[in-house]
């Protein structure tokens, strides 16, 4: 069990990061978009990022279970449920969450986008709760 303030010091530390990749996304999702990347390199360099965001965001709702911060579990509880049924529906012979082969199909690159706005605005909300709480 940790103090709070290193709980919380270690939750924007651990927001921040992934506030950090999820920009990183958008710069990719965007040049993918306007054609300045092709979608296999675009593709391998978000895959890359996802279980890295994935386990940081799950660590930290274990270290807020641990702690008891019952709020903040039910806060965080449907973004984690979200992420593992992402990574869950992972068609076999894809090359994970974002394939070159069906990236650009039915509007996969603004739906990507899209998703990515939404993480943004979820870590950010968490990341000025974490601040003030």
């Amino acid at each position: 069990m940790l103090p709070d303030t290193l709980l919380f010091a270690f939750a924007l530390l651990d927001t921040g990061f992934v506030l950090f990749i999820l920009v990183y996304y958008v710069i990719l999702l965007s040049d993918l978009e306007c054609d300045y990347l092709n979608a296999q390199q675009c593709c391998s360099k978000l895959n890359f990022w996802v279980l890295p965001r994935a386990g940081a965001h799950i660590f930290l709702v274990i270290f807020l279970i641990i702690n008891g911060h019952w709020w903040l579990v039910l806060f965080n509880f449907p973004l984690v449920t979200w992420i593992i049924y992402e990574i869950a529906k992972i068609p076999s012979g894809n090359m994970g969450i974002y394939d070159p082969t069906e990236i650009h199909n039915r509007g996969m690159v603004r739906k990507h986008l899209r998703d990515c706005m939404i993480y943004l605005g979820f870590y950010l909300i968490a990341f000025f709760i974490y601040l003030y709480w």
